[in-house]
């Protein structure tokens, strides 16, 4: 196995998207030093291979690693393992590499990389997507806030997870676009979820509209990877709810930051509150069907109708 720039590389965070990540780069070749909340995922990737070792804090990840990525669910969980008791910025020597993968506010993402310039190292937040159906294929799509040099010098950490790696701008700007790619997917969502319902209630097959559609200008990744788990109502989570939800709240506030109207954006985050609202929160987000379900009273689906 190989290291990065003669170390191993370290991953924090090893959650329904970090886990195949950091297996991707095991894969490739790379040795990994990996730590999570939970320590069950940990192990889990500890019985896999001697490619994988553990640490048992972020500081004790960075004192033994080359590069360290992080993926974890928001703002706070960064600001927690960058910035805490045993963060990241209490072990961080010059020379190394912080590459944030999370999706969080592009204002943190800034905070981190100052943070960890002032110590002589460097920062690249770098949030995915893809789902973990794309995490698990390596087929992610990265886009990436940093410096050109830093960019080009992840690359074949970027190489081992993504397969569409773009570098969009300075600090901040991979979490920008993350929140334009958040608002975009979201309303496909909405839209294929109102067309669904909308056509299912009127007495078509679902599955009939998803065939036709995916074959004109309405085709969409959303239509094709989700739509038939829409209409099957097969809702575990590749992505929750909830962390969508934090999503549109983060890119509400990039829009209200620059002066944008975002009204279809507000109105499918008021959707997503709904769902959080109702207990669904830790359901994959193409459950968004189910709230246009609850209003037209309406299951799409053989054997779920329940029409009025």
């Amino acid at each position: 196995m190989a290291g990065f720039e003669g170390g191993p590389v370290g991953f924090i965070g090893l959650g329904i998207m970090g886990k195949p990540m950091a297996r991707n780069l095991a894969a490739a070749g790379f040795d990994l030093v990996v730590h999570n909340r939970s320590r069950d995922d940990v192990d889990a990737l500890i019985a896999e291979g001697n490619q994988f070792t553990a640490a048992s804090s972020p500081r004790e990840v960075v004192a033994r690693a080359a590069a360290v990525i992080t993926m974890l669910p928001d703002s706070p969980d960064v600001r927690e393992v960058v910035f805490g008791e045993k963060g990241v910025l209490t072990s961080l020597q010059p020379g190394q590499l912080l590459i944030d993968m999370s999706t969080i506010a592009p204002a943190t993402a800034v905070e981190v990389h100052q943070a960890v310039r002032e110590r002589g190292a460097s920062a690249l937040d770098a949030p995915v997507s893809g789902g973990d159906k794309g995490a698990i294929a390596g087929t992610l799509s990265i886009m990436i806030g940093g410096d050109e040099a830093d960019v080009e010098r992840a690359m074949p950490l970027f190489s081992a997870m993504g397969k569409t790696i773009v570098h969009v701008g300075g600090p901040g700007a991979g979490q920008i676009v993350k929140a334009c790619n958040q608002m975009v997917v979201a309303i496909n969502y909405a839209a294929v979820s109102e067309a669904l319902v909308t056509g299912a209630k009127a007495g078509v097959d679902p599955s009939r509209i998803v065939q036709v559609l995916s074959g004109g200008l309405a085709a969409s990744r959303v239509l094709e990877l989700k739509g038939p788990g829409m209409i099957a109502h097969q809702f575990q989570p590749g992505f929750r709810i909830d962390l969508h939800r934090k999503d549109l709240a983060i890119a509400l506030e990039t829009a209200r930051a620059t002066a944008v109207p975002a009204p279809a954006t507000a109105l499918v985050g008021q959707l997503f509150e709904a769902l959080s609202a109702a207990g669904r929160g830790d359901l994959d987000h193409s459950a968004l069907v189910t709230v246009y379900e609850d209003l037209a009273h309406y299951t799409i689906g053989e054997a779920r109708s329940t029409d009025a």
